[in-house]
């Protein structure tokens, strides 16, 4: 069976963190490159703590990529208040040895987007989705050639995090998640609805660090500084797992389910900006544009995170 070829747009983050692990553990996805935007933290930390990341998983053959520092048209929100100061609080951090490689992540990705196969490339985007915008602005000739956009984001019955109504990377720019919406590319959408299903209970933290593996032990670690945060504002044992969903959904849609839907993203208003107005019940007319998922098995999402990330 051929690789599925991949690439991930992101902003660690801890839960990016686990999505980069569960990709390079999987020897089904062909990781062509990670691609870092500002998000979580600026962009000097979310390059540098990619980086990181994949070293810890003795996979600094990976390149990686800096892209967007800003949001299309606003200030940048960060989320320190959840992350820690440096995206990835929990572990001793290090500098990596690999640098950034030189090309623009944009470039990078439409590069790939024209070189490989048409239709055999995934894009994987975990934060504000300014890089991907931005790829579909400047290269049109490219959006034909994207196999699919499978990403964490948005929220309908759940709601927001960051907001009454807005999930956090979608708030942090709307404008560009718009345009990925509205471009017609094969879309899934992971929104809060099916990630606050998959929940770092105390057991199954204990069970990742029981790999013993240096990559499970870092992810344990981050996993208990990132759920202090969900479990006071949620009243939960553990917090939402959200981006390690994307990987999983590619390696095993068959704990997932949703259905497809109009989805359409507020930019006007202030009391609603960055909500996803998801058609769940098809009461506007308006035409599907997204795969909505909104179920999951967790038990069978972190018996495959846990076994996988063993293996690094």
């Amino acid at each position: 069976m051929a690789l599925r070829k991949i690439i991930i747009d992101t902003d660690p983050g801890q839960d990016d963190a686990a999505a980069i692990m569960l990709a390079l553990a999987s020897p089904e996805l062909e990781v062509l490159g990670i691609t870092a935007v500002a998000g979580n933290v600026p962009l000097a930390l979310t390059g540098r703590n990619v980086r990181m990341v994949t070293e810890i998983c003795g996979r600094a053959d990976i390149p990686v990529y800096a892209g967007a520092d800003r949001p299309l048209a606003r200030k940048l929100v960060t989320a320190e208040h959840v992350h820690g100061k440096t995206g990835l609080d929990g572990i001793d951090l290090f500098e990596p040895a690999r640098p950034l490689e030189p090309e623009h992540a944009v470039d990078f990705i439409i590069e790939k987007l024209r070189t490989e196969p048409a239709g055999s490339v995934t894009l994987c985007p975990l934060g504000p989705l300014t890089n991907i915008a931005t790829v579909l602005e400047r290269a049109p000739d490219v959006v034909n050639r994207i196999k699919q956009i499978v990403l964490m984001g948005g929220g309908f019955f759940e709601g927001g995090n960051i907001t009454p109504s807005a999930e956090f990377n979608i708030y942090v720019d709307p404008e560009a998640a718009k345009i990925v919406f509205g471009a017609g590319v094969p879309l899934t959408m992971m929104p809060l609805d099916v990630t606050h299903k998959v929940l770092t209970t105390r057991a199954r933290v204990e069970r990742l660090r029981a790999n013993g593996n240096r990559a499970s032990v870092a992810m344990a670690d981050m996993l208990e500084f990132f759920e202090r945060f969900d479990e006071e504002k949620y009243g939960t044992d553990g917090g939402p797992l959200h981006d390690p969903t994307v990987i999983a959904w590619l390696l095993d849609p068959g704990m997932f389910s949703g259905r497809n839907c109009n989805v359409e993203i507020e930019t006007g208003s202030d009391l609603t900006l960055g909500a996803t107005v998801v058609d769940w019940w098809k009461v506007s007319g308006r035409p599907e544009n997204a795969l909505v998922v909104n179920d999951v098995d967790a038990d069978r999402f972190f018996d495959l995170l846990i076994e996988r990330l063993g293996r690094l």
